[in-house]
């Protein structure tokens, strides 16, 4: 994998930070200088942050682990949702429901309950329901889809978090530092670094930079995937060697007796 370029991430606007009185002191090793009052952002730190973040996340891929995609900022939904969607990740990304993970079983339950009217929906035998009931039914689903849609095939809680702008989604942070999840999050310089496990220290508010630091990471974690992928086939081809080798031993024996 290719290493993300100074110019790359200049060009996604990466290096903005925000108004001099908004900072957060805890900022300052990732902050290069102050411009017009505003911080600018150590590039040459985000980009040695984001490849490690990756080797991490990769690393999670391969060994068959969950990271769930966290952004419900306007400008970063859709380009969230398609990088989840891209290598099968759960996502949240229209408004995080209090009790996500920290009660998750009731989230399940909602899960299976969308399931449940998806089915009856799909069922075109189904007379018993009238159609104001059907309606009504379809209104449920569609809002239950935004909600949960991206977690619904999530049987179990994520090994990890990614998150974009961890001061917004401070409630997916603090409920996945509740229950010792792996955080990842992208840091603007409003924010404390130190409360995730792997910060990007990025602008989290320009589309483009949130675009190149979320599919950077995706393409990571695709990397991951696909060796996991060929290390199973190499290891179902090295269970079927003995069960070939013992079959060729047999059809030996059989043509030595004839």
């Amino acid at each position: 994998m290719q290493k993300p370029t100074y110019k790359e991430l200049l060009d996604a606007g990466c290096h903005f930070g925000h108004l001099r009185k908004k900072w957060n002191p805890k900022m300052t090793p990732y902050i290069f200088m102050e411009h017009k009052g505003i911080h600018i952002i150590d590039l040459n730190r985000t980009a040695e942050c984001l490849e490690n973040t990756a080797a991490a996340v990769k690393s999670l891929a391969k060994s068959g682990k969950k990271i769930m995609f966290v952004a419900t900022k306007k400008q970063a939904r859709d380009i969230v949702q398609s990088a989840a969607e891209s290598v099968g990740m759960p996502f949240v990304t229209d408004r995080w429901l209090g009790g996500m993970m920290t009660n998750f079983m009731t989230i399940r339950k909602s899960v299976k309950k969308m399931n449940n009217i998806e089915r009856m929906l799909a069922d075109t035998t189904l007379t018993s329901i009238t159609k104001k009931e059907r309606l009504t039914l379809s209104r449920e689903h569609a809002k239950l889809n935004k909600q949960l849609g991206g977690i619904a095939n999530l049987n179990r809680l994520p090994a990890a978090v990614f998150i974009v702008d961890i001061h917004h989604e401070h409630l997916a942070l603090a409920e996945a530092r509740k229950l010792g999840i792996k955080t990842i999050g992208m840091v603007d310089t409003n924010s404390d670094p130190t409360l995730v496990d792997w910060a990007i220290p990025s602008n989290d508010d320009a589309s483009k930079a949130i675009a190149y630091i979320t599919n950077y990471l995706t393409a990571a974690i695709k990397e991951g995937l696909e060796e996991r992928k060929s290390s199973k086939i190499e290891e179902d081809e090295g269970a079927d060697a003995p069960q070939q080798e013992a079959a060729q031993e047999a059809e030996k024996q059989g043509k030595d007796k004839d």
